[in-house]
């Protein structure tokens, strides 16, 4: 068997509530992720034995509390269709939440039915998987299980649950649910608890709010950075959906952009382009000015002194991505280091791709590898300019190249396959294209002959796009 661990119930009873759920769910394995379980080490086999171990612990799972901004709107949230088995540690010492989605009501269902749909599952097991094998921090998928059910949303669909592994589901609005509904002993426990998981090297002194706040801020600039790197657009940047982990996490109605236009939004919720692709940065910005917020008296005693250190901590996130940013462009175009006469290169090429509506991913795959196939005659001049920089640094093509391939996918989970691959396996009970996919997406910096293609976009397909939520 399987043993999990309950380090969350360390934590005051306020975070949580125990699920009176028996969890007899029935269910079959529609898609079970091997080499997670190889990569875990799971001591049970076949799949359906490991997750018969799972389910059975000897413990109540537990539902977590968070509220959390919305759009902007703050809200009382929590697990309302989720729920918290225990802790996995991992061979290599790492703690992994095991969490249920789709599993049923808890006390933080708010009316609704706490479960999910096949397509919704299979949609958050696909684009996770893809974050993973881009080499992004995300949570991961290890099973979709079918429960027999009819789940009702715009229309009646199949009901599944998702097994998720996560280094943690502590969020941003967990911390806004201590400020709003507890007090600082609960603040307090919390941040050290959350230390304790995620960043055991700060020393547990006066200081460790400052170094907590700098380290989350450190990892969500890096995170999105990575997301704008790969075109990926999340769609519902709410403070419940940022982890202090930085992990990604959410995946409804979340897409990769196809041609570069930086207000790409594909969301149906999201009607004012809140958290469109280029306002990503300024949204996890905001996110963290609620997290700063929430540890201004572990700051500092005295209210103006700890403003002026969150002011300060909030400027380093501005400055943290900027240099993120820089890198990343700078590696898409094979420069290794920053170089000031390298941006104005940068800003030119993204302003000639929206200009000339430019697909983003097959501009810089064709950039990589020479691809003939792929049109890039409006950046003629910017070619030249191109190779004579890297001329000029003494750095030839092909070195840059062969950095170019670290950063640049083959592969994306492009939106139109997705919804194909989900159309089939839910309404026509076939996986083969969807296991292709999969497959695909576990290698997405390597060349392939594949029977999907991933440089073809259908017509008009970014302007009647839209993706949901799935509640």
């Amino acid at each position: 068997m399987t043993t999990l661990t309950q380090h969350y119930q360390q934590l005051p009873a306020c975070f949580y509530s125990v699920v009176e759920n028996d969890l007899n769910i029935k269910s079959d394995i529609y898609l079970f992720n091997d080499s997670l379980a190889e990569e875990m080490q799971f001591n049970v086999s076949p799949p359906e034995s490991l997750i018969e171990s799972l389910m059975a612990q000897d413990h109540r799972p537990i539902a977590q509390a968070y509220a959390g901004h919305q759009f902007g709107n703050f809200n009382m949230l929590g697990d309302g269709r989720a729920m918290l088995l225990g802790e996995y540690q991992s061979p290599n010492m790492q703690m992994f939440d095991v969490h249920l989605k789709g599993s049923g009501r808890t006390e933080f269902s708010r009316g609704g039915d706490g479960k999910a749909t096949l397509s919704a599952m299979l949609r958050e097991y696909i684009y996770s998987e893809a974050m993973a094998g881009l080499g992004i921090p995300t949570t991961r998928s290890l099973a979709v299980l079918t429960t027999g059910e009819k789940i009702s949303r715009q229309q009646e669909e199949q009901g599944a649950v998702l097994i998720r592994l996560a280094k943690s589901h502590l969020r941003v609005g967990t911390f806004e649910y201590a400020v709003a509904f507890q007090n600082i002993e609960a603040v307090t426990a919390l941040m050290d608890f959350s230390i304790q998981r995620h960043y055991p090297h700060i020393e547990m002194n006066e200081k460790r709010a400052y170094n907590f706040l700098k380290a989350v801020i450190n990892k969500q600039a890096k995170l999105i950075s990575e997301w704008l790197r790969v075109g990926f657009i999340h769609g519902v940047m709410n403070t419940d959906n940022m982890t202090i982990s930085g992990e990604t996490i959410d995946f409804g109605p979340c897409a990769f952009m196809n041609k570069y236009d930086p207000q790409t939004c594909f969301s149906s919720i999201d009607r004012d382009q809140r958290y469109a692709f280029s306002a990503q940065q300024s949204m996890a910005k905001w996110n963290l000015c609620r997290l700063t917020e929430c540890l201004l008296p572990l700051l500092d005693s005295e209210e103006p002194q700890a403003i002026a250190i969150a002011q300060q901590l909030i400027r380093e996130f501005d400055e943290q991505f900027e240099q993120c940013w820089q890198v990343m462009m700078h590696q898409k175009l094979g420069f290794d280091k920053i170089d000031d006469n390298v941006k104005p290169l940068i800003e030119d090429l993204l302003a000639l791709m929206f200009h000339h509506k430019l697909d983003y991913h097959n501009t810089f795959y064709a950039l990589t590898y020479d691809a003939e196939q792929i049109e890039l005659a409006p950046l003629t001049q910017w070619l030249e300019d191109w190779a004579g920089l890297l001329t000029s640094q003494g750095v030839d093509k092909q070195t840059a190249q062969e950095l170019m391939k670290t950063v640049n996918p083959v592969v994306i989970p492009r939106n139109h396959l997705v919804e194909q691959m989900i159309h089939e396996a839910v309404e026509l009970n076939e996986q083969s294209n969807l296991q292709q996919l999969l497959l695909d997406l576990k290698t997405p910096y390597t060349k392939k002959v594949s029977p999907l293609s991933y440089f073809d976009i259908p017509a008009n397909h970014d302007e009647t796009h839209q993706t949901f939520c799935g509640t």
